[in-house]
């Protein structure tokens, strides 16, 4: 026998799904993306705690406590993604939760702050090997016809992960030690891992080019500069000179980056694939949702507790009306998506987002939780509907050899999106005196300028998504260019 007739048929190129995406598998790797996304909420509801414990961390060691998670989670997605698409998904998915668990382990023991951040630092290293590689593994899985209901589900876990965030650690913060929440994350890692090896088949590799040490490097520091001046902003001043170097750095080496990489014959990512004007629409949607998301996540816990009085426990169980429109609306957008193409999901997702910070800046002291509630759900709604046709938009707009990168590119808008409305939402809190008595009347302004934005960017990216004319979009529709 010939070895073209031991060779595969022509039309099972590389890339191709190894098999159907089956509910062991998906659940699997669901459970992945919550437990990562969770850790990044957690922590907050532990400020106080960590604050009066026998570590006495300052200040800044405080903020950086937080922020070490974000910043080396969101420097290493893009990097991971295409490791994921070169080396392997499902290795980089297992290596990520040996990380994950590392992390959190050294957490738990830390002696000092810095032990701590190191900790937290080797958690978000490997949160950025998970994120990525599970949406990569569901994209090859799960083929042209199921990708859109697949990555709506890792859209809720995503969204579901939050809200386990908030409440272990609004029960952490009430009942247990900060030590405690961080013991717990080793086991859930540990089996997910072994889940993984069990129930997730490896997927087809990249044959396409090879490992970019350079541009990893570059593009790394670039992203790592960027975030720090963007989390470090509220608290140095935006003109402080260590910001405006960050800020400057961070552009300086982004420009080497694009330059280094339109001329390396193996890039870490071609920069010319933002010459699309849908995948620079759907980067842009990502980061505007996420900059609102988080704006309201980092001004719900603080007016629940310091205006209405409630405890840490009580915080985590109020903002459960946010994961509703995020359970209930993904399959209505996929629907909608399917029949419409994205953009009225999209505009109106975005829209709803915008439009319920505004209705939560008027909340204050004698609003009624059922009230605020209400506002909260608006959101949730928005987000439900907008966020899958987002992420599908960034995934199906790269070749499927590239399905990691793409996620890490997604993943990366949210990360810089959330930063932001962190950022912007504490300048606009400190510049109106917020405090414990007075946090309600600088909310509003907070919240107004957050929604403002969201509605302006959500005007740009539905021009980004008009499509051709004379041309019906649809869930698989190639992205326009």
């Amino acid at each position: 026998m010939s070895s073209a007739a031991l060779s595969p048929p022509p039309s099972a190129p590389a890339g191709t799904a190894p098999g159907p995406l089956g509910r062991s598998t998906l659940l699997a790797l669901c459970a992945c993306v919550l437990v990562a996304q969770g850790m990044v909420a957690a922590i907050n509801l532990l400020i106080p705690q960590l604050a009066a414990s026998s570590l006495h961390p300052s200040s800044t060691e405080l903020l950086w406590t937080v922020d070490a998670y974000v910043i080396v989670f969101a420097g290493l997605l893009i990097p991971a993604g295409a490791l994921g698409d070169r080396r392997g998904r499902k290795g980089v998915l297992l290596a990520g939760l040996a990380l994950f668990a590392a992390g959190a382990a050294l957490s738990a023991l830390a002696a000092s702050p810095a032990l701590l951040i190191a900790g937290r630092g080797v958690s978000g290293a490997g949160a950025a090997c998970i994120m990525p590689a599970t949406m990569s593994i569901l994209v090859q899985l799960a083929g042209p016809e199921g990708r859109a209901r697949a990555l709506a589900s890792w859209t809720l876990s995503a969204g579901l992960g939050g809200l386990a965030g908030n409440l272990g650690g609004g029960a952490a913060g009430q009942f247990l030690s900060w030590r405690a929440l961080f013991w717990l994350m080793v086991p859930p890692a540990a089996l997910l891992a072994w889940t993984v090896a069990v129930a997730v088949p490896r997927t087809d590799r990249s044959p396409h080019g090879r490992p970019d040490p350079r541009g990893t490097l570059l593009l790394v520091a670039a992203l790592i500069a960027l975030l720090a001046g963007i989390i470090e902003g509220p608290a140095h001043g935006w003109t402080s000179p260590r910001i405006l170097v960050l800020f400057a750095v961070g552009a300086a080496l982004t420009g080497l980056f694009t330059w280094y990489a339109l001329r390396s014959p193996a890039a870490l990512f071609d920069p010319r694939v933002f010459r699309s004007r849908r995948l620079r629409a759907a980067v842009l949607g990502t980061a505007t949702g996420f900059f609102g998301l988080f704006s309201l996540f980092y001004a719900n816990s603080q007016y629940l507790q310091y205006v209405k009085g409630y405890g840490p426990a009580a915080t985590g169980l109020a903002i459960v009306p946010l994961t509703i429109g995020m359970a209930l609306f993904p399959k209505v957008a996929t629907r909608w998506q399917a029949a419409s193409g994205p953009r009225p999901a999209v505009a109106t997702g975005l829209f709803l987002i915008g439009a319920g910070l505004l209705g939560a800046s008027t909340a204050g002291a004698a609003t009624p939780y059922a009230l605020y509630a209400c506002w909260l759900l608006v959101i949730s709604a928005g987000t439900g509907l907008c966020m899958p046709a987002l992420t599908v938009g960034v995934v199906s707009s790269l070749p499927a050899h590239q399905a990691g990168l793409g996620s890490g590119l997604g993943t990366s808008a949210r990360e810089i999106g959330a930063a932001l409305g962190v950022a912007v939402t504490g300048t606009v809190l400190a510049a109106h005196g917020a405090g414990t008595a007075s946090f309600a009347d600088a909310m509003s302004p907070a919240l107004r300028t957050v929604g403002t934005v969201v509605l302006v960017a959500t005007g740009l990216v539905t021009l980004g998504y008009r499509t051709a004319s004379g041309r019906r979009p649809g869930a698989g529709a190639a992205p326009n260019r």
